[in-house]
């Protein structure tokens, strides 16, 4: 054999042996490969992720630090604040709670009347006054003896005055809250009485002008067409128990805050907000309504 032969032998011998190299360095790659991945995931325990998931909020839930807190909430429910629910207007909630829209506005401190949300929560009785009491230094001096008393007898008792004894009388309310002496409010046949379900007060006819007039002496604290269902709308205030509401007005001839007295002429007869001429009449105490007829005299 030439020696050009065994060199290509040779060359042919060592390209078998890189070959064999090269695949048992591929094969041992690919073991240690899989074994890697082997360990790595027989060391991680699967419970990872499902903490994970836990601890995310699931899908829609509200997280509460994103929820809105409305003015007055930490005062829901306690005695002299109201809620505010859907269709709720202030002059409504004055009218149910018996006190002045505007009022209900500056104790809640509302910038603008307007603007209410259902949730809100109002004050709707004034707020309490509280009177802080002064007390007096006790000064030093000659105390003047009492007179002796007879041997076995008792001091006379210490008596309050009659002015002190007696509790002041309220200026708004002479003879009582329910004594206001009512007067019917228009001249006219009754169209329909009171129901506390259907109708909350009584309904009187007319025609169209015709006076209405304040059935108490009283305050304005509502004068206009802002209430749905009652039309061109008054509303008086007599004292700390009653209102009266006045509905379906033509023409309006006193204005918010006037003071009135019983029998004044505040409004002409008409037919806004309904389907015909009447007057709508109200007697509310302490805002729920309650049935004219107790007050008002016979006809």
């Amino acid at each position: 054999m030439t020696a050009s032969f065994y060199t290509a032998l040779e060359g042919r011998r060592g390209g078998q042996r890189a070959g064999r190299l090269l695949t048992s360095c591929f094969l041992a790659a690919a073991v240690l490969l899989l074994s890697a991945c082997g360990t790595r995931s027989l060391g991680r325990a699967p419970v990872e992720d499902r903490g994970a998931g836990m601890g995310r909020a699931p899908v829609g839930a509200v997280d509460p630090a994103s929820v809105k807190q409305l003015p007055g909430f930490e005062n829901a429910g306690k005695p002299g604040y109201y809620t505010v629910k859907p269709g709720d207007t202030l002059i409504r909630i004055g009218l149910d709670t018996g006190q002045n829209w505007r009022d209900i506005g500056r104790w809640s401190n509302l910038e603008n009347p307007n603007l209410i949300e259902v949730g809100q929560v109002l004050r709707v009785a004034p707020p309490v006054e509280t009177s802080v009491a002064v007390s007096r230094p006790v000064t030093s001096g000659a105390v003047t003896p009492l007179p002796p008393t007879p041997a076995g007898s008792a001091p006379a008792p210490v008596t309050a005055s009659a002015s002190a004894a007696k509790p002041a009388a309220s200026a708004s309310t002479p003879g009582g809250e329910d004594d206001l002496a009512w007067i019917w409010p228009a001249q006219g046949q009754v169209l329909a009485g009171f129901d506390e379900a259907k109708n909350k007060g009584v309904d009187i006819a007319g025609k169209t002008g015709d006076p209405v007039i304040a059935s108490a002496d009283g305050r304005v604290v509502y004068a206009g067409a802002g209430l749905r269902g009652y039309g061109n709308l008054i509303i008086l205030k007599h004292n700390n128990t009653f209102l009266t509401a006045y509905a379906h007005n033509h023409t309006l001839l006193v204005k918010e805050d006037q003071s009135v007295r019983k029998g004044q002429k505040i409004a002409e007869m008409g037919a806004s907000d309904t389907d015909r001429v009447k007057l709508h009449f109200e007697i509310r105490k302490q805002g729920k309504p309650v049935d004219p007829a107790r007050f008002l005299p016979a006809k």
